[in-house]
């Protein structure tokens, strides 16, 4: 028997704020939401289908009374879908990303943080 990796979750001190922003990144949907936690993932299958595709991982944002203070020891890499890595930047930095150094020079990929400082990073070249 085995495991899948099926949720994701992330602390942070607005699970609300933080979700709308990870919602508009990757076209997900707000799942579940209780007091200080929500629970984004993707909608069902375009088209109408009655199952749903392959199942990502959701994503559940916890509040916390702690706030971030050093580089994330995880974190998600994202792959435009249908625009090129620069493009897709510009589009994260209007949602409400920034720039990151986290040291990692000259690469193919572009390190960005989230609203609340969780570093993730925009691929080049990579097409699901």
């Amino acid at each position: 028997m085995t495991s899948r990796f099926t949720e994701l979750a992330i602390d942070c001190a607005d699970p609300r704020a933080l979700a709308r922003f990870w919602c508009a990144v990757l076209d997900y949907e707000v799942q579940d939401e209780e007091d200080g936690l929500v629970t984004i993932g993707p909608s069902a299958v375009p088209g109408g289908g009655n199952g749903r595709g392959p199942v990502p991982p959701t994503l559940t944002f916890a509040r916390v009374p702690e706030g971030k203070t050093v580089k994330n020891r995880i974190h998600l890499d994202v792959s435009p879908a249908d625009r090129e890595r620069d493009e897709e930047v510009r589009r994260l930095l209007g949602l409400g990303a920034r720039r990151a150094d986290v040291g990692q020079g000259e690469e193919s990929w572009v390190v960005l943080a989230d609203p609340e400082g969780n570093e993730f990073c925009v691929l080049a070249g990579r097409r699901p």
